[in-house]
């Protein structure tokens, strides 16, 4: 029988998702099973072994990767802060705020979800902090487990789609490379770039809507089934005098939003790339940290923070290039008060490591020393599933997978629409069982350039931000769907012995439904998702 590479394409592709249904490591089963096939492929004759040997250079790409190196920094702000206790304080003075609404101890999980997600990211770290916190609460004061269930998975899962999220990174990073690449089988060899920047402005709205569409549908099931998400009495609440109590709320508040604005707002406004915001963030995290582990001593960490600001400015009305032949007095001066405002960012760093090495986690290792290696843990697994697919689309590509996938999304009846939707569809279910680190190696490199390259209208093709915007709300749902979801599983592992598993699932049922819901607003209404950058960088 002769072997065609197409049937190799499939073979490859069916093991390899066998093999990771059976539980065997990620980055491994993809480079293994790629190599696996470049030899049995070369020992047919279909498969040209020489194509191995540009897989160097692609980890060396990989590793030089500007845009990458914002993926541990990311990981370091995030896993600082949910040691910090910022949730805990948010969640414990929201509760304060909404908690004499009817749903409002809901609506508190909701608006600080959206906060840690655009301050963390981490969706793991989220879900379970607010488990641990929310979830025995609001069973405690009546709240319908299923419905209390829900909202908290779904919130914790923002951190996937709001801005600075680690998906859109690595989306971004994989949608640059594959819209240039559509450019060039297009004929368009100075194409003009996709960067994270664009991918961050364009989810940030979406975000927002979503969680405006939680808050909506909480707000109804609170009208219409009232005994299941009851108010707590004010006077249950502790806010004996409302100034203290706002006060109180404002100094909760203050830092994480300056945080937010800090690494969010240098992105969009091209102050900064992610990956320098990124560094801004890791630092500002380690900063806070020092300051909630003993505020009545914190004079140069806030100092080192009025400081930070202070270099924003500088650095955003001044040039502070030192290499060249003539340099303004201005710009002398607005040097000089930079090194200084850098000394004494410093100092406040110095002060906060030192605080942070001297707190301790409940088994005696420093925080420093255990947010260091969580983050290392993290990053070294991205990393090396990113190895491993890059074997895998290489070895994919060695067989003329790419032309394959091209011809079957083209030739489907329906063009665009059909070729989306399937897309999709994939991508949907392949989240019941898969990561969304598998899901953007393996299939975003391989279904994105043929995409990118399909026409949406007459002479118009595909926006790569609408896509990326597409793809990441696709990925935040597989975070929820049962009976699989990630976040289900982060739940379950901490929720309270009455809670079932049923109970999470049926009460992630209606925020898939909202999910499924934003993901229909965007398709007829992409405006939403390309609005921002198009008005930030005029593009």
């Amino acid at each position: 029988m002769e072997v065609s590479n197409g049937l190799m394409v499939v073979l490859m592709f069916l093991t390899a998702i066998g093999l990771l249904l059976l539980g065997y490591p990620v980055a491994f089963t993809l480079g293994g099973t790629a190599l696996i096939f470049a030899f049995l492929g070369s020992a047919l004759g279909v498969f040209d072994i020489s194509i191995l040997t540009a897989f160097p250079q692609r980890i060396f790409t990989i590793m030089s990767s500007e845009v990458l190196v914002a993926v541990p920094l990311f990981v370091f702000m995030g896993v600082m802060l949910e040691r910090s206790k910022v949730a805990e304080e948010l969640l414990d003075n929201m509760g304060r705020a909404f908690g004499s609404l009817p749903g409002g101890l809901a609506y508190s999980v909701t608006v600080v979800g959206a906060l840690l997600a655009a301050s963390t990211g981490i969706v793991g770290a989220t879900v379970v902090t607010m488990g641990l916190l929310s979830l025995p609460t609001m069973i405690r004061r009546g709240y319908n487990i299923p419905f209390s269930c829900g909202t908290i998975c779904a919130s914790g899962t923002l951190g996937q789609i709001i801005p600075p999220s680690i998906v859109l990174v690595l989306l971004g990073d994989q949608l640059s490379t594959a819209y240039q690449n559509a450019q060039f089988k297009m004929g368009n060899f100075s194409p003009d770039t996709v960067s994270v920047n664009d991918l961050f402005a364009g989810a940030l709205l979406p975000g927002l809507m979503l969680v405006g569409m939680y808050l909506l549908y909480q707000i109804f099931f609170a009208l219409t089934r009232p005994d299941e998400a009851p108010p707590v009495p004010r006077e249950e609440l502790g806010v004996e005098n409302r100034w203290q109590f706002f006060k109180r709320l404002a100094g909760t508040l203050f830092a994480p939003l300056i945080l937010i604005v800090a690494v969010l707002g240098s992105i969009l406004t091209g102050l900064a790339s992610p990956t320098e915001a990124a560094a801004v963030g890791a630092v500002g995290s380690i900063m806070l940290a020092g300051y909630k582990a003993d505020p009545a001593r914190a004079k140069w960490i806030l100092a080192a923070g009025v400081a930070f600001a202070v270099l924003f400015l500088i650095t955003h009305y001044f040039d502070l290039r030192m290499q060249r032949d003539v340099i303004p007095a201005s710009d002398k001066v607005a040097i000089a008060a930079a090194l200084f405002m850098s000394a004494i960012v410093a100092i406040g760093l110095l002060v906060a490591l030192k605080r942070t090495w001297e707190i301790r986690d409940p088994d005696g290792t420093p925080v420093l020393a255990s947010v260091g290696r969580s983050t290392v843990q993290i990053s070294s697994m991205v990393f090396i599933i990113l190895v491993g697919a890059s074997m895998f689309s290489l070895v994919f590509r060695g067989f003329e997978g790419d032309i394959y996938i091209e011809e079957f999304l083209h030739n489907l009846p329906g063009g665009t629409i059909a070729a989306l939707t399937l897309v999709m569809g994939v991508m949907f279910i392949m989240g019941f069982f898969l990561d969304f680190l598998e899901i953007i190696f393996i299939v975003v490199p391989i279904v994105a350039p043929t995409l990118l390259m399909m026409e949406v209208a007459p002479g118009e093709t595909m926006s790569p931000v609408w896509l990326g915007v597409m793809m990441g709300i696709n990925l935040q749902t597989s975070f929820l769907t049962p009976p699989f979801g990630f976040a289900l599983f982060y739940l379950r592992g901490v929720a309270p012995p009455e809670v079932r598993t049923m109970h999470i699932y049926r009460g992630v049922i209606p925020f898939v439904a909202i999910q499924v819901l934003a993901l229909v607003i965007l398709w007829f209404w992409p405006e939403v998702a390309t609005w921002l950058p198009e008005a930030l960088y005029e593009k």
